[in-house]
């Protein structure tokens, strides 16, 4: 494995870099300096994901035909790692990370041509049900019901931890449609209006946001909801098929670049935090080596990465590689985030609500700032998306044959 980029690549990471400095403005980077989530105002998202898709990079998973850009998986990797490096916003990625796949590998060529170029153009705002009340890592215990009323689905039961649905125009559910022998057996996968009457969207208030409700996710409510049948993806009852096939592509992110940025974030926070002695924290043995500890273990998950892409570029598939991915990205996540709470001490303690626009002074340095909202999010990486338990039991079956 050649672990050197080409003259090509170097230049493509050149081009990148440009793309950056001319489109993530003053307020988008106040915006991400704030945000504990990744999650920014709407409007800001969208003239992001626009410019994106001005240049042809919103969508670098796609194939070329539905419009992607056609990039190599070194371009994939130098893409992600220069806009996570960057601190860019995110592409939200239910849209065109997670169904846009599932379309163009289930759909019809209706739903296609219907939605695709939408997701693109980020016309539609798309947000995921899968997670029900007692339903988590055991998705396939699902229980929203789907009946088929003939000339439309009816829909009853609710989603929980819903990101951003406040904010979506359409979601994507997995539904119950029959009692099988198995869990699996008797899951459907469909596409639901926002505004179709029965649904409601009910705020979570998380513990990193009190009493400034940024609302990151929700609890939705069917009620009776009527659904066209053209909303179905893939086949009635065989919808677990789609919801595997999604897995992939929300676990198999790459870490490494945002990483890479909160440690260099914490050393400078740690060269200028004093410790005893008139020292700066960062000159204490002990915090020192702990440091290099979390560092040598990203450049590890790094060269996983790397291996992963290697792996791509010959035609292979992700794969149960992808929970290779989350365990370790999401364990070094935490790692990190504890570290920057360590790292100001009891400057973490006056915690103030992140309130999107807000010109509330904060308590103590800059460098504080954020840090205890972005420790208590990152407790439940571990969790979503498959918590590492499961991720685990996945490895061992599949990659290990146990």
């Amino acid at each position: 494995m050649d672990l050197n980029f080409t003259k090509e690549e170097l230049a493509f990471r050149d081009e990148v870099r440009n793309f950056i400095d001319e489109h993530f403005d003053a307020e988008m980077r106040a915006a991400m300096k704030r945000t504990r989530t990744g999650y920014i105002a709407k409007h800001l998202h969208i003239r992001w994901q626009k410019a994106l898709n001005g240049k042809g990079w919103l969508a670098p998973n796609w194939p070329k035909e539905y419009g992607g850009p056609g990039w190599t998986a070194a371009q994939r990797y130098i893409y992600d790692q220069e806009m996570m490096s960057a601190g860019a916003p995110i592409v939200v990625p239910f849209g065109p990370r997670m169904l846009a796949p599932v379309i163009m590998k289930f759909g019809t060529p209706e739903q296609k041509q219907k939605y695709l170029p939408d997701i693109l153009a980020s016309n539609t705002w798309w947000c995921q049900g899968y997670s029900e009340p007692g339903s988590g890592s055991d998705l396939a215990s699902l229980q929203m019901k789907c009946e088929d009323k003939g000339d439309h689905y009816l829909c009853n039961g609710s989603k929980i931890w819903t990101s951003e649905a406040q904010h979506a125009d359409m979601i994507f559910c997995l539904v119950r449609t029959a009692q099988g022998k198995k869990p699996q057996e008797g899951i459907s996968f469909i596409l639901i209006d926002m505004k179709t009457p029965g649904v409601t969207v009910a705020p979570i208030v998380t513990i990193d946001e009190p009493g400034a409700h940024m609302q990151e996710v929700n609890q939705v409510f069917f009620d009776d909801v009527k659904v066209p049948k053209e909303n179905l993806v893939g086949e009635w009852n065989q919808g677990w098929t789609c919801a595997k096939y999604l897995l992939e592509f929300e676990r198999g992110n790459a870490y490494s670049g945002s990483l890479k940025r909160g440690l260099q974030r914490i050393r400078r926070t740690a060269e200028a935090e004093m410790a005893g002695g008139g020292q700066p924290l960062i000159a204490d043995p002990a915090y020192a080596a702990r440091l290099a500890q979390i560092e040598i273990e990203v450049m590890a998950l790094e060269m996983t990465e790397l291996r992963i892409l290697g792996q791509l570029s010959s035609g292979q598939n992700v794969g149960a590689a992808s929970s290779i991915l989350k365990t370790r990205g999401t364990e070094l996540q935490q790692a990190v985030t504890e570290l920057g709470a360590e790292t100001v001490g009891y400057y973490m303690l006056p915690f103030t609500p992140l309130v999107e626009g807000g010109n509330e002074p904060t308590i103590g340095p800059d460098y504080a700032d954020g840090v205890a909202q972005r420790y208590l999010n990152m407790r439940k990486v571990s969790i979503y998306a498959g918590s590492n338990e499961i991720q685990r039991n996945i490895m061992s079956k599949l990659i290990l044959g146990l």
